[in-house]
């Protein structure tokens, strides 16, 4: 992951994946709603591009991990909110399982010789 111009790191696509599925656990949410509980849960160190994010809904949506559909926002604008579905879910715990593995995998790796 490479640093942008604000110091936040950059999402690699797999992850943003992953991190939007979690973020829909929540419940509902439109784009700029997920951009900024991933920014919020990472305390601010992670950036959420939006010419990443969109892609990424509209792939999870394809693949029928989460629906879409359009209302209205607390800013009184019609905004696409995405809820997950229960394929969502399950992929969900898959990915979060595979996550844990890679991270202590690579945690080991880590470790001073």
């Amino acid at each position: 992951m490479a640093r942008t111009q604000t110091g936040k790191l950059d999402l690699l696509q797999g992850t943003l994946d992953m991190m939007v599925l979690r973020t829909l656990s929540s419940g509902p949410a439109n784009g700029y709603e997920i951009a900024r509980a991933i920014e919020r849960l990472s305390d601010d160190l992670l950036a959420v591009d939006h010419g990443s994010l969109y892609p990424a809904l509209h792939r999870l949506e394809k693949r029928a991990l989460v629906a879409a559909k359009w209302e209205i926002s607390p800013t009184n604008r019609r905004a696409r909110y995405y809820r997950l579905t229960p394929a969502g879910r399950k992929r969900l715990l898959v990915e979060r399982s595979r996550w844990e593995q890679m991270a202590a995998a690579v945690t080991r790796v880590m470790r001073p010789a």
